[in-house]
């Protein structure tokens, strides 16, 4: 069956055409929430709310973009609003100072694993290891970024300089060993 014919029965309240729906991107979306969580429970919470919203606001599905697009913007979405849940002492950044960044890409040396990559952007404050994660790992661009965590473009853009400056530095330390 089509996902466009899945989504058109899910809109009609079709139970079996959720659970097809369920079933096609449950383990994406919990990849999606552990990269974000670290915490099986967690994310297994997240993408069972995430579906529940989905379903119950599948007649706001357009079809502009993919189904899976779409969803996974309510888990990332739901990701974030549970961690901001347990964080309740965030401190925003006064966006009228600053600066935008280059979208020049950038390379990591041969010696640095993957594991070490995912440890140091875990080391990032929290407002930049939320948009290098969208950016880097999930793909997003700074438009969509700005729309997911009620940001502008421009802090995006900073946000993602100073957390790729920061995840550099840390990097260069573990290539170096001047650090961890």
């Amino acid at each position: 069956m089509f996902q466009i014919e899945l989504v058109e029965k899910c809109k009609a309240n079709d139970r079996k055409a959720q659970q097809r729906l369920y079933r096609q991107y449950c383990n994406g979306m919990y990849g999606v929430a552990m990269r974000f969580l670290k915490n099986p429970d967690d994310a297994e919470d997240v993408v069972q709310e995430a579906f529940i919203k989905a379903f119950q606001r599948i007649h706001q599905f357009k079809g502009d973009v993919t189904f899976g697009a779409w969803l996974k913007r309510i888990v990332i979405n739901g990701s974030i609003d549970f961690l901001k849940s347990k964080h309740q002492h965030t401190v925003e950044l006064d966006e009228k100072y600053l600066e935008t960044s280059d979208e020049q890409g950038w390379m990591v040396e041969d010696t640095i694993s993957l594991e070490q990559v995912k440890d140091v952007i875990e080391q990032l404050p929290e407002k930049y290891r939320y948009v290098v994660q969208l950016f880097l790992v999930e793909g997003f661009d700074h438009e969509e970024i700005a729309g997911i965590l009620g940001i502008t473009n421009s802090a995006s853009r900073t946000r993602l300089l100073r957390g790729k400056t920061y995840l550099k530095e840390k990097l260069k330390n573990i290539v170096y060993g001047t650090g961890s």
